[in-house]
């Protein structure tokens, strides 16, 4: 690591666009097991403190505003947010936010306030990444870009991702300690069929899971009609309720 990308990994008070970018190689938008519920971690005074709140970051798909309540990815994430306030912290964010995301990340980890993440803050994270679409390619970057802080993801989760410019979907970073894969081979717009891990001592990969709905359609209510006519599949399995419910039960057990 650079001394430039050590800098930014302990020091982010009110970090700027161009600051959070130096730590991405990628382009501008760029493993560690948890206790148990109820079990304490160490602070820098050895005394006991609550386990930390999971932060769970959604990214959405194509040109789609975080706040849009018809996608799914903002759905799960107003239900994490409204059904467990004590043990997650979600936020929503459109795939072009990746700064964004970021800083809320630090900001989510500087326990104490002071403006830099120290060794312990940094070990202690509880962290899912997830999306759909250009949005799963988002969060593969932001892990990415995590693993260059030095900074862990316990899972990341892409639902028929697709690759944007200058991204690598398919290539799982090291910090990342599990990751899991949907989608769907048969629709004009197709998502990744598989994902690898970069170094499978450090990531297991949980699976590359195909959905078909070729004899099983999926409502898409709400959705305009040149996406229900040209990537109707693509949108079939982001509304898809048997993937979301395992999904958000990925999700959870990793709160417990």
């Amino acid at each position: 690591m650079s001394q430039a990308e050590a800098a930014q990994s302990s020091e982010f008070a009110a970090p700027s666009a161009g600051q959070v970018d130096q730590v991405d190689s990628v382009g501008k938008e760029g493993a560690i097991s948890a206790p148990s519920l109820g079990e304490s971690t160490g602070n820098r005074s050895g005394q006991p403190r609550p386990r930390r709140k999971l932060i769970v970051i959604g990214f959405l798909g194509g040109k789609v505003r975080a706040g849009n309540l018809v996608h799914r990815e903002a759905q799960l994430i107003k239900t994490l947010q409204l059904g467990y306030p004590l043990a997650i912290r979600a936020e929503i964010f459109a795939n072009s936010d990746g700064n964004a995301a970021l800083r809320a990340i630090l900001e989510f980890l500087d326990e104490d306030g002071d403006g830099r993440l120290s060794d312990e803050e940094k070990k202690s994270a509880r962290i899912v990444l997830f999306g759909h679409s250009w949005g799963a390619s988002q969060a593969i970057t932001l892990a990415k870009r995590l693993n260059k802080l030095q900074i862990p993801v316990l899972l990341t989760i892409q639902v028929d991702s697709v690759r944007k410019l200058r991204q690598n979907d398919g290539d799982i970073p090291p910090n990342v300690l599990e990751a899991v894969n949907f989608y769907q081979s048969e629709g004009l717009l197709r998502g990744r069929k598989l994902i690898v891990a970069r170094d499978p001592s450090k990531t297991k990969i949980l699976g590359n899971h195909e959905s078909s709905y070729r004899h099983n359609p999926v409502s898409c209510a709400g959705f305009p009609w040149y996406a229900r006519t040209f990537m109707r599949q693509h949108i079939q399995i982001e509304n898809d309720p048997a993937v979301w419910s395992e999904i958000e039960e990925l999700i959870l057990f990793r709160a417990r």
